[in-house]
């Protein structure tokens, strides 16, 4: 069972009534909630005390949503536009957002970004250099090495790895507990020896800061140096340093590479590596899928596709019943 989700912002009396309203019309309210989650944490992370949204606050809202796609977008609007017409029905002066154009199309799609394996090394290795030249209490900087080794080693999203909280990592029993997912689904992810180091060695730090309630099970699992919780948009500036410090050419939001290629890149090489082990495809997708957090195994088959044409001569070592995934050209 899923736990209940505690709105702390201003917005915090709008948003629980705001649900409440629509589960009594029985609406499903799962996708809200989550959505209704970032509007709050961005307002806590802000330190916006007056409960009112203005079109300068959505601007900057926006600013920090550089990985969410076209539908994404369209649908988080579609929430800012409900609860700020809601606001205003309870007198509150609010701006109410114009949803963007989007059109669905089964044509459209985004070709992920695999990174090779040189590449990750890389990124890996010059994650542990960054440093930053100012003295700020909240740059992310702090955090961003083991939050790229998060993503790339188990697949998180990395919403889902920014709302970790400290009850959920496991390190005795070498897993985190997933509660926030983009499907409701929550799930276990195991980590390995070298990652649970790494976590190990950022808590010995993060816990040394002269911050309350820091090591606490509800408090967030990735801070900043001054307590506040690591936000989208610190990961995706320093990622984008990242990949210009290891000569990886950036070719814009929509083209990438993205952190979420990170997520990407885990399953092809988690597939690669295993069909090269000698394990059977049929045996090795319903793991990554488990992992990955998908629902069904359609939506794994796209990283079967992808790791065949990253890596070609796994077309023979598959068995022959399996060989219908991968397309003639």
């Amino acid at each position: 069972m899923s736990r209940n989700i505690e709105y702390k912002s201003v917005l915090a009396p709008f948003i629980k009534e705001f649900i409440e309203l629509k589960e009594a019309a029985g609406i499903n309210t799962r996708v809200n909630k989550n959505t209704l989650l970032e509007f709050d944490i961005f307002f806590l992370a802000n330190n916006i005390e007056e409960p009112r949204i203005t079109r300068e606050l959505i601007e900057q809202w926006r600013k920090t949503r550089i990985n969410d796609g076209e539908g994404t977008l369209h649908n988080k609007y579609s929430v800012w536009a409900q609860l700020t017409r809601f606001m205003i029905r309870h007198g509150y002066e609010c701006y109410v957002p114009q949803l963007p154009r989007y059109t669905q199309s089964i044509s459209q799609g985004y070709a992920p970004y695999i990174f090779t394996h040189e590449q990750i090394e890389t990124i890996l290795n010059e994650s542990a250099k960054l440093i930053t030249g100012k003295c700020n209490m909240s740059f992310a900087v702090f955090c961003v090495p083991v939050v790229i080794r998060l993503l790339y080693s188990i697949g998180l999203r990395i919403s889902e790895a920014l709302l970790i909280r400290n009850s959920d990592v496991k390190m005795d029993k070498g897993y985190i507990h997933i509660r926030k997912t983009k499907n409701g689904c929550e799930r276990i992810v195991p980590i390995n020896e070298e990652l649970k180091a790494v976590l190990q060695q950022y808590l010995s730090y993060r816990d040394k800061i002269m911050i309350r309630k820091v090591s606490e099970p509800n408090s967030f699992f990735f801070i900043k140096p001054d307590g506040s919780p690591c936000m989208y948009q610190s990961i995706y500036k320093w990622f984008r340093k990242l990949l210009q410090k290891c000569d990886i050419p950036f070719s814009g939001n929509c083209q990438g590479p993205r952190v979420h290629d990170l997520r990407h890149t885990m399953a092809v090489h988690s597939l690669e590596q295993m069909v090269r082990s000698g394990m059977d495809l049929y045996t090795a997708m319903p793991i990554i899928s488990t992992c990955l957090g998908h629902k069904s195994l359609s939506a794994t088959e796209q990283y079967v596709r992808l790791t065949s044409e990253m890596y070609p001569d796994l077309v023979e070592q598959c068995s022959a019943v399996a060989s219908f995934v991968y397309p003639r050209i």
